[in-house]
């Protein structure tokens, strides 16, 4: 069939059923039925498949889709088998087939049947398939999921970097790279690697205007939070994303307890698991997958109501790809994602023993992340700025769909440090990070600002008014405004924009949005660190904080002796009116239900019928008593005396772990006698000044602690009497 004789709408509706193409995708299609190297950066769900099928199916040969996922070309190859009487049409080739399949599979090509080829870049660098392949006519070559190529992008693979070298022994063909999301730097790198600078480039919007996102601090109420939520949405079909695989068996069986159906899925399950909770989940016969991101690679399910991120990702690159799986039909998507800085750091951490050129590139990508996670603006402003998508916060489709701008956060007039620090960039000659601008502000030194004699300039320290964090997001704001921008070459570099030039000759006025904090307390305590999710009954919350004084001043302890805070907030969620429904709030054992918990039943119990309050029966969230047994083996050996440092060793825990197990237990109401060990590293004097101070304190605060004994005590002694002090007075 002659190429102008071609009639594109008759054959999508031959082929696909559809009547006409969505988006950009006719254009795409038009591009490669002419022979053009063609670029494509089109969303999850906006028919980006379509794009390199279609001709393949109209156009004389094979074409060759290389794809990174095995699961990913079968589900594929299924569907194309799907639209054809030839089951040849289309074949996947790669390492798991017989000696016979490939046989078949290159006699169907040879006969010009088939017409898609699936590869993993792997299999193309055989040198059998390369000469088998340079001998039958080739269409195309497709590159899905072709930010595999750039070490930008979220899932860099090595083996992507040398397509363009066995591309060119196929002969001269055209390339065509497509990818669900780049950013600006990761769309140059792909068309520099696959050396095609002059391809049509078709970029589709990568707004998706049905989602709404939101971000929660991530405290230690988390679990019951997600459990909530999901019983919000109750018969609705999720994701919940977990960074490791062993979070992700815990808070899939968290949730089965809780009466949630829910799978996990992740990598170290065998491949018939997988399958068959990737089904269940598919064919709604549970609501929740539990996932690392092994999850979602080509799931096609529409109806997915939410998305939940339990850690946030590397990049934003992977949020948007894993967000994107949402409402995916268009209809509702929530996209829910908690964050505490020191997750960031935990990520950090894990790259230390990279090579520094891969570091660089992971803190740069985490730097992002955190950015959106801290900004007060539009989050979808700032998501699609990242992809180099201009967005108008104010009339742009689904403007009002996140939670900075349902409940905006406090603005204050910020001109005249935005100038500052435009000033600055421009008298460092525009060759320094945030990190090194921001220093320079502030008037700290490191190498770098040494190096560079910084710290003899006219302007160092101008900006000490204010510290590191409130420069930070003054940087993060004027970057999403426009005023500077990132270098691409040399990545995080800082360059002022035509704008910020302008700004800096005419100032006007800027309206700084006020971060809220994301920190969680670092306090060390075990309980008392976590914050409130801010869910809990404020009047009944005082309440209880005014009973719990007078119990205490009854007793003559103090009072986070009778319950902690954390106790408390959970109780003013929870609505507990009998011991059994005591037992169940954090960091209450039945012992303490049954010590303490009378007066306070009482008071819940009033306050209930007082104020007519419907009590969440199913937000009792159910532990899974996966930690019991270590809890119990740690109370029958302190039991029997044993060093502290064995009882450790033999669960392989470090000192710090054990110490928290230990404080978790006593909090709880279980006595532990650790006398015999504080005997050892402190004499009785010592002793009774620490108690004292404990009897005294308002605060079980060890940080407090510390300082009030100014270097006397360390902190491991002082968390091993605090540790006696609540076993003894408290239990």
């Amino acid at each position: 069939m002659k190429l102008n004789e071609i009639d594109l709408h008759k054959e999508l509706k031959k082929y696909f059923g559809f009547n006409q193409f969505k988006g950009l995708q006719e254009q795409v299609v038009k591009s490669i039925i002419y022979g053009n190297n063609t670029f494509v950066i089109m969303p999850t769900g906006g028919g980006k498949s379509l794009c390199y099928q279609l001709p393949a199916l109209v156009l004389d040969g094979t074409a060759i889709v290389v794809s990174p996922l095995i699961a990913l070309m079968k589900n594929q190859v299924d569907a194309i088998r799907g639209l054809s009487s030839e089951y040849g049409i289309a074949h996947v080739l790669n390492s798991s087939l017989t000696k016979t399949e490939i046989n078949q599979v290159k006699s169907d090509i040879k006969s010009g049947v088939t017409k898609l080829l699936y590869v993993a870049p792997e299999s193309l660098t055989k040198a059998e398939y390369i000469e088998f392949l340079q001998g039958v006519k080739l269409s195309f070559v497709a590159i899905d999921e072709a930010h595999c190529i750039s070490e930008w992008g979220h899932d860099f693979r090595p083996e992507y970097r040398n397509l363009r070298n066995i591309i060119k022994q196929l002969g001269d063909i055209p390339i065509i790279g497509l990818t669900a999301t780049a950013t600006p730097k990761v769309q140059e790198d792909i068309l520099k690697n696959l050396d095609i600078p002059g391809a049509n480039t078709f970029k589709a919007s990568f707004n998706r205007a049905n989602l709404y996102y939101e971000i929660r601090p991530k405290t230690k109420n988390i679990e019951s939070d997600i459990i909530r939520f999901i019983k919000q949405n109750k018969g609705k079909s999720g994701v919940i994303y977990c960074l490791s695989r062993k979070k992700v068996e815990e808070i899939a069986q968290l949730l089965q307890v809780n009466g949630i159906s829910a799978v996990p899925y992740h990598a170290g399950l065998d491949a018939k698991t997988r399958a068959k909770h990737q089904d269940n989940f598919l064919m709604e016969d549970v609501d929740v997958v539990v996932a690392t991101i092994a999850f979602g690679m080509g799931i096609d399910k529409p109806d997915v109501r939410f998305v939940i991120h339990h850690d946030i990702p590397k990049s934003l690159e992977s949020y948007y790809q894993e967000t994107g799986r949402a409402g995916r039909d268009g209809g509702e998507g929530h996209c829910l994602a908690y964050y505490a800085y020191k997750d960031i750091e935990k990520l950090e951490k894990f790259m230390s023993g990279k090579p520094v050129a891969e570091q660089e590139v992971g803190f740069a990508l985490l730097q992002e992340v955190v950015a959106y996670a801290e900004t007060s603006i539009s989050r979808r402003k700032y998501l699609l700025h990242y992809f180099g998508e201009d967005f108008d916060s104010e009339t742009g489709e689904g403007a009002d769909m996140d939670d900075n701008m349902r409940n905006p956060k406090q603005k204050e007039e910020a001109k005249d440090q935005v100038k500052l620090l435009l000033e600055v960039i421009k008298q460092t000659k525009e060759q320094f990070k945030a990190k090194e601008i921001i220093l320079a502000l502030v008037g700290k030194v490191n190498a770098v600002i040494k190096a560079h004699k910084i710290d003899q300039q006219s302007y160092f320290g101008k900006g000490n008014k204010f510290d590191d964090k409130y420069w930070m997001a003054l940087i993060r704001q004027i970057l999403v405004n426009g005023f500077i921008e990132k270098d691409i070459e040399s990545y995080g570099v800082i360059r002022l924009s035509s704008k910020g030039h302008d700004f800096i000759k005419n100032p006007e006025s800027f309206m700084m949005s006020l971060d809220h904090e994301y920190n969680e307390s670092d306090d060390d305590s075990i309980v008392t660190s976590s914050k409130s999710s801010g869910v809990a009954d404020e009047a009944l919350m005082s309440m209880l904080k005014d009973l719990r004084k007078k119990v205490a001043k009854k007793l003559g302890v103090p009072p986070f002796v009778v319950f902690q805070d954390p106790s408390l907030e959970d109780m003013a969620l929870k609505y507990p009116i009998t011991t059994d429904e005591l037992g169940n709030v954090h960091g209450v054992s039945e012992g303490k239900a049954k010590k303490y918990g009378k007066e306070f039943l009482d008071l819940i119990n009033r306050y209930v019928e007082d104020n007519d309050i419907i009590r969440p029966d199913d937000l009792v969230v159910k532990s899974t008593g996966a930690n019991s047994g270590l809890k119990l083996y740690i109370i029958q050996n302190v039991d029997r005396k044993l060093d502290l440092n064995d009882i450790a060793s033999a669960k392989g825990l470090s000192m710090d772990d054990l110490l928290k197990e230990m404080e978790q237990i006593v909090y709880s109401g279980t006595k532990l006698n650790i006398s015999y060990w504080v005997d050892e590293i402190l004499d009785e004097d010592q002793q009774e000044e620490i108690h004292d101070y404990f009897m005294e304190s308002q605060s079980d605060n060890i940080k407090a602690a510390l300082s009030e004994f100014d270097g006397e005590y360390d902190t491991e002694e002082l968390r091993l009497m605090r540790i006696k002090f609540i076993s003894e007075v408290a239990n």
